[in-house]
């Protein structure tokens, strides 16, 4: 498969999950401009260049974008913070990415989350899977800056035909650890290739995909893989007999966002599953 035309930038890319796509994209033959405010803490990968900067700099991140074809957004806070951390690289930061996309044509990856929908229960069975339209329900302050990433690419789209793919990642590691990731897992490996096939397809305009491998528990039904040409390839089932059992935590188990949902907890009882509903 041949590698993108124009560069690519990765922000972020001193993460854990933007280092293992600096390395194997860059394997593949891409020439990638690579940013985040922590130094890359690897050896450079050939056709790659960094430089730190910080999302809060929009003039740095549009300079960074300057001849990019797309960008791949996996930069900010990726974990649950207060408020005010979040505020920051997660909105203010999002808005310059989409800035600078507008500006050269580029198409934009975002690196949303479970989170946005964290708190809607866990299904029972296939029949319950939520599909990529479902209703936001985020569990934190980071899962709500995801919704907000997912509503800004539709608004760009809509507005200035912006393409932007967002995926809602489950839990990317290199194997699940516990059991609720025999739902949520995502591999490396699936990882990369959902990238890949982002940036490659003729078109996107403004899509969702959930951002899991072939897990036969996963909580997630339709989206837009069949418009990029993605689909999974690997699975959390081979490493069922090691996970562990159920927590101790109703409201972890109770959700999809997991242990999120249980973080500053206060409900004397679950919210309805019709967020609009004063009761079940």
């Amino acid at each position: 498969m041949s590698p993108p035309a124009k560069p690519v930038l990765l922000t972020g890319a001193s993460g854990n999950l933007g280092r293992h796509l600096a390395k194997e994209l860059a394997a593949r033959g891409w020439r990638l401009r690579l940013t985040d405010i922590a130094p890359f803490p690897d050896p450079l990968p050939a056709g790659a260049a960094f430089v730190k900067a910080d999302l809060n700099d929009g003039v740095a991140l549009l300079r960074q974008a300057e001849g990019c074809g797309a960008i791949l957004h996996f930069g900010g806070v990726s974990v649950e913070r207060p408020f005010e951390e979040v505020l920051g690289p997660n909105i203010r930061g999002l808005y310059h990415v989409y800035e600078a996309a507008r500006r050269e044509g580029a198409r934009v990856v975002f690196a949303s989350s479970n989170h946005s929908i964290g708190f809607h229960e866990r299904p029972s069975g296939n029949a319950e899977r939520l599909d990529y339209d479902c209703a936001f329900r985020p569990d934190g302050y980071y899962g709500l800056s995801k919704a907000y990433g997912e509503l800004m690419g539709r608004m760009y789209w809509d507005k200035h035909g912006v393409e932007n793919v967002n995926l809602r990642i489950g839990s990317c590691f290199p194997k699940p650890v516990d059991r609720r990731m025999l739902s949520t897992w995502l591999s490396y490996a699936d990882l990369t290739r959902l990238v890949e096939r982002c940036v490659l397809a003729e078109r996107a305009g403004h899509a969702v995909i959930w951002a899991c491998s072939d897990n036969p528990a996963s909580y997630w039904g339709r989206d837009h893989r069949e418009r990029i040409g993605w689909a999974p390839q690997d699975s959390a089932e081979p490493w069922r007999p090691e996970v562990g059992g159920i927590t101790a935590d109703p409201v972890t188990e109770r959700y999809q966002g997991g242990s999120y949902t249980a973080i500053e907890y206060s409900r004397a009882c679950p919210s309805p599953r019709d967020p609009f509903a004063l009761e079940d």
